[in-house]
């Protein structure tokens, strides 16, 4: 029986997915737990597995579409079967697809077609339709463009024969090059091997014109030599999550009236303590509690009673929340993602350290739920492990303020006459000034500096 396989909805406030890679193809035997593809949402990456065991009949996407939530992707089921049904809107079977391109190609049969220039030369046969254009993907075609690649003897690895991105980049590898105004002239020519004098190699107007006097061409696929000089730069394609972040980052400073203010605190009380926590965890069943988490908490307990940064601006009004929703800033493979931990504020500290791991596990491996990756009132972001003294961590808005977490370095004090050495650590709070003033900022800050210099006795609170 043919089993659909549907585009999963991650979280309610997803719309649609883009699918990343394919790990079978049509044809291939599937069994259950298989990874049938990959695909993203705007900050995470998901593997869909096979939940039966069959043969891929068929694939309705390729890889770079954004495919509907609750669509279907691709079906299972047993050779012979009729999938039909299974199709999505606009879809048609292959007859049907078939008949419609050979009618385009009956309609067009007086003009100088451009596919018997295509067939005039060693295309990669299986990406041209019945109707003579080249099957190849949007984002296939515009590197091919850009790079210089001949697409039309790159031989596709797609669904349904169709040319990808991948496909182009290991054409540009194996020298397939010619510019964009050689082209059109190269396909009519039905010249063979060409030696290419352009910038990387790549074929020009003038290799042709040169190749069709010489009369030495031959009808064979275009080479670069081997010794042609290579790019001395890489053109990395941004991902979906970098977009966003990129996206964001340039709305909140472009948008929004952003202060940075920087503070230090003795930590030699947290650092007593997490030591305490760390020789009896195992005894006590807690978990293993960080200076991350410290703070955490610290801010639950300081930021109610300063409003205007438990907020989101939002142009004509505040929204000031009654709970404290928190941001946590996690550096994944992907880029940066934030997840919330809602409530801070009514959790204990250990019930934050259980939760704040399982959000930045879930960041890491890219499965954290969308519908976790907004909501924050207010966001923390940590550099301290990277030696950072200082930092102007950006503003996710409409969050009025971030606090940046900086390291401990010591510093020198002077108690009773005498120089004493102290563990200072830093915060860098970064506010929008358009929703309070720097002297409500302050405050906030000095009260977490006093909360996080007695930490025993606002665990008492």
């Amino acid at each position: 029986m043919a089993t659909p396989v549907i585009m999963p909805r991650q979280g309610q406030s997803v719309e649609t997915c883009i699918i990343s890679k394919w790990h079978k193809k049509k044809g291939d035997t599937v069994k259950v737990g298989d990874v049938l593809f990959t695909y993203e949402t705007d900050k995470s990456t998901f593997d869909e597995e096979a939940q039966v065991e069959g043969t891929l009949l068929e694939i309705f996407f390729d890889e770079d579409d954004d495919v509907p939530v609750l669509t279907t992707v691709c079906v299972i089921g047993n050779e012979g079967e009729n999938i039909d049904e299974f199709r999505p809107d606009g879809q048609k079977a292959p007859a049907e697809a078939a008949s419609g391109q050979a009618e385009v190609k009956t309609e067009t049969a007086d003009a100088p077609a451009q596919a018997d220039a295509v067939d005039a030369l060693p295309t990669a046969e299986s990406a041209v339709n019945a109707g003579g254009k080249v099957k190849i993907s949007p984002r296939a075609r515009n590197l091919a463009e850009k790079t210089g690649v001949d697409y039309l003897r790159v031989q596709p690895t797609g669904p349904n024969g169709r040319i990808i991105e991948r496909d182009i980049i290991e054409a540009r590898e194996k020298g397939l090059l010619v510019t964009p105004s050689a082209r059109d002239e190269y396909m009519k020519s039905g010249l063979g091997a060409v030696s290419g004098t352009g910038l990387g190699g790549r074929i020009t107007t003038g290799d042709l014109a040169a190749a069709s006097t010489a009369g030495t061409a031959e009808a064979a696929p275009a080479m670069v030599s081997a010794a042609a000089p290579q790019e001395d730069f890489v053109d990395v394609k941004l991902t979906n999550i970098r977009k966003v972040i990129a996206k964001s980052m340039h709305q909140s400073l472009s948008t929004t009236a952003q202060l940075t203010m920087n503070i230090t605190f003795d930590a030699t009380d947290i650092l007593a303590y997490r030591k305490k926590i760390k020789e009896s965890m195992e005894t006590l069943g807690l978990e293993n509690i960080t200076l991350n988490d410290i703070i955490l908490y610290a801010v639950s307990r300081t930021i109610l009673a300063h409003k205007d940064l438990n907020a989101h601006f939002l142009d004509d009004k505040m929204r000031v929340f009654n709970n404290v929703h928190l941001g946590i800033a996690v550096d994944t493979e992907r880029g940066l993602m934030v997840p919330t931990l809602f409530n801070a504020n009514k959790k204990s500290l250990n019930e934050i350290s259980r939760e704040a791991k399982s959000l930045i596990s879930a960041c890491q491996q890219g499965t954290i739920s969308p519908d976790l990756l907004k909501g924050a009132s207010f966001t923390i972001t940590n550099l301290g492990s990277y030696g950072i003294e200082s930092f102007t961590p950006v503003i996710n808005p409409p969050q009025t303020g971030i606090l940046g977490v900086d390291t401990i370095v010591q510093r020198v004090r002077v108690v009773n006459g005498e120089y004493q050495y102290y563990p200072a650590m830093g915060l860098s709070l970064t506010f929008d000034h358009r929703a309070l003033d720097g002297a409500p900022a302050a405050r906030f800050l000095k009260d977490l500096k006093n909360n996080l210099e007695n930490f025993s006795v606002l665990l008492a609170k």
